[in-house]
């Protein structure tokens, strides 16, 4: 659990909830689980997580709380500890089930989530030029004109010209072509250009890497996908969301109603969890 809420102590202190101790021992075993820069932080987020484990526990103790453990596919089974965590949250964590009118409702404002990418095909000759230097990005730029100049003239130079003075070295080989090109995969940049661009346009593309002659050889707009296929999909993460808040907000209730030394909250009404 994520307690990214909790505020530690700058050093290792004796760390306590009502009174019960979380030794250093567990907590040294505990750190393998939260990789961070420092040793501290890493030993700071293994204690908050203890703290949050140490007020599950108490409560299910308190409130006469038991489960039979579970097994996963695997065979791993729970502890009893850990099923009777799992029983008091099932118990006092309540998470509706999302309707269909709050799937659809999400679906219609996240339509771009749903949405396969538009698909370019594209080839480009790399002129490259550091960006902080003015004097070596205004004479590619003009090597780049007068490339676009020659391939509008003749189409067919372009993989020639690609193969001798292309700065992209991967592309070059190939002619200068990118193959197939989607959102994520290519500098915002260089993405804005193509998305403007037509079917057999050839132009000049600025990115902090230089300047590219572009050519557009063919462009697959995207699809949105059906609400029938992601409406799983949707309802698990409505739902996920909710029983995360859920239990931000109860562990926020017993945080406030135990005594923790070692740690100190943000906030009484801080959730220890998001």
């Amino acid at each position: 659990m994520d307690c990214s809420l909790v505020e530690a102590l700058p050093k290792p202190k004796t760390v306590s909830v009502n009174g019960t101790i979380i030794p250093h021992e567990m907590i040294a075993r505990e750190v393998q689980n939260h990789p961070a820069e420092k040793p501290i932080l890493a030993w700071q987020a293994a204690a908050r997580a203890l703290v949050v484990r140490e007020l599950l526990l108490q409560e299910s103790r308190r409130l006469n709380i038991a489960a039979e453990p579970l097994r996963d596919t695997e065979g791993r089974s729970e502890t009893a500890e850990e099923a009777a965590m799992r029983a008091l949250i099932e118990l006092e964590v309540v998470t509706p089930e999302p309707d269909e009118a709050a799937c659809r409702r999400f679906y219609e404002q996240n339509r771009r989530r749903f949405g396969t990418g538009d698909l370019y095909e594209a080839a480009h000759i790399l002129i490259a030029a550091p960006r902080g230097d003015a004097t070596a990005r205004i004479a590619a730029r003009a090597t780049a004109e007068n490339i676009l100049a020659s391939v509008r003239e003749d189409p067919d130079l372009f993989a020639e010209l690609a193969r001798t003075r292309s700065d992209c070295k991967t592309s070059a080989a190939d002619g200068g072509c990118l193959g197939q090109v989607t959102r994520g995969q290519t500098v915002d940049e260089f993405e804005t250009a193509l998305a403007r661009m037509r079917e057999g346009e050839l132009a000049i593309v600025e990115t902090r890497y230089g300047f590219h002659v572009v050519r557009l050889d063919r462009c697959a707009p995207g699809q949105m996908l059906p609400f029938e296929l992601v409406r799983d999909r949707i309802a698990h993460y409505l739902a996920t969301s909710v029983q995360r808040r859920g239990l931000a907000q109860y562990l926020a209730v017993l945080a406030g109603r135990a005594e923790i030394t070692g740690i100190a909250l943000v906030g009484a009404s801080s959730p220890l969890v998001q």
